[in-house]
């Protein structure tokens, strides 16, 4: 996730950290920030063509699966623009953040692109100090409108409704559950839409949701474990996995409560097989990927919603190649049938899904 999840609300790490993180960042400034780039396999020279863009994610990229998809983005927004390989500069805390933001501003490339909640007033005060400088905010957007921003949002809700669909006509204990990085109006777009729509395909199916909180809730796989093993021990034989990179903890409570679980951003079937139902799709590669084109072209300044209708979400169980995915949903054609058709309805409009955010 970035999760898509993908995004204000980040909790302040330990001070140890922060001072490695300054002297990280300050390293970075030293080098342009290169070895950001170099460790994600990014050259970051800009050589090979006159376009430049830059990635900012909030947090190392490492095993979460929704910046990984932000990096694809940029790649191919770089190989379609004919640009030279984009940087990639991974933060690790608010003080790396601002220096990073700040190093790719002086470096002026065509368009930085920052994944995250955590850029929104970042992505304000840069925009305000170098209205000439293109900015592309991902999964968030500014409180005010600038010249110089374009923002990339998600309907997240569409397709956890959805997955939620599955789970109601899948479930035998008639319980679901979730498993959400934060108590917040944002996330609980992972757990209010998967339960009402597990109680749309099945009547008389309760829920519950538990929030992983603490010092890292985007990264704590252990509490992530601990929070899934009390809701499957309530009943609940279907659950979403909302924790982020804590989702590896979700996944393995699965297995050893004998539940079955739901993944975020990209195809998680696939490092948990035999655990996993389907995922909510966060594309967040196409929302990078056709932002940055959207700016070239010069009709930026606007903010794009990805929902199901415009291809920024989706499940996997939805999308070419399912048999091969790994995701237990590949065994019930039925349910996938079921489930396309009130995908189409929401694409239609027949079928409007509450937003917890709204």
């Amino acid at each position: 996730m970035s999760m898509s999840l993908h995004r204000s609300l980040r909790v302040s790490r330990r001070t140890s950290l922060r001072l490695s993180s300054l002297a990280v960042g300050a390293a970075l400034l030293a080098t342009g920030c290169n070895a950001a780039a170099k460790k994600d396999g990014s050259g970051g020279d800009g050589n090979g063509g006159d376009k430049a863009f830059t990635l900012i994610t909030p947090d190392p990229v490492a095993q979460n699966e929704f910046l990984k998809l932000a990096v694809s983005g940029v790649k191919s927004a770089a190989k379609a623009q004919g640009a030279g390989s984009p940087k990639v500069f991974q933060s690790s805390d608010t003080s790396s953040r601002q220096q990073n933001v700040q190093s790719a501003v002086d470096s002026a490339p065509d368009v930085i692109a920052l994944v995250g909640f955590e850029f929104a007033d970042i992505a304000a005060q840069q925009a305000e100090a170098h209205p000439k400088q293109q900015f592309l905010l991902v999964d968030a957007c500014t409180k005010k409108t600038y010249e110089n921003v374009t923002c990339a949002v998600f309907r997240e809700h569409e397709a956890v409704y959805l997955a939620g669909a599955e789970a109601g006509l899948l479930t035998k204990s008639k319980k679901v559950g979730a498993v959400v990085v934060l108590d917040s109006v944002q996330f609980r777009r992972y757990s209010d839409p998967f339960a009402a729509g597990a109680k749309k395909a099945r009547a008389g199916v309760k829920s519950r949701t538990l929030f992983v909180g603490g010092q890292s809730p985007f990264s704590d796989a252990a509490r992530a474990k601990d929070q899934a093993a009390t809701v499957g021990s309530g009943g609940a034989d279907q659950v979403m996995a909302a924790a982020a990179g804590g989702n590896t903890g979700v996944f393995q409570a699965a297995k050893d409560k004998g539940f079955e679980a739901y993944g975020v951003d990209a195809n998680q079937c696939v490092g948990s097989p035999g655990v996993v139902v389907d995922n909510v799709l966060k594309k967040t590669d196409v929302a990078v990927e056709k932002g940055i084109a959207q700016i070239l072209k010069g009709k930026g300044r606007t903010t794009v919603s990805y929902g199901l209708k415009e291809g920024g979400m989706s499940l996997t169980g939805l999308e070419p190649g399912v048999a091969d995915s790994k995701c237990l949903i590949a065994d019930h054609k039925d349910v996938l049938k079921r489930v396309e058709s009130l995908r189409d309805d929401i694409v239609a409009g027949k079928l409007k899904v509450n937003d917890p955010a709204a």
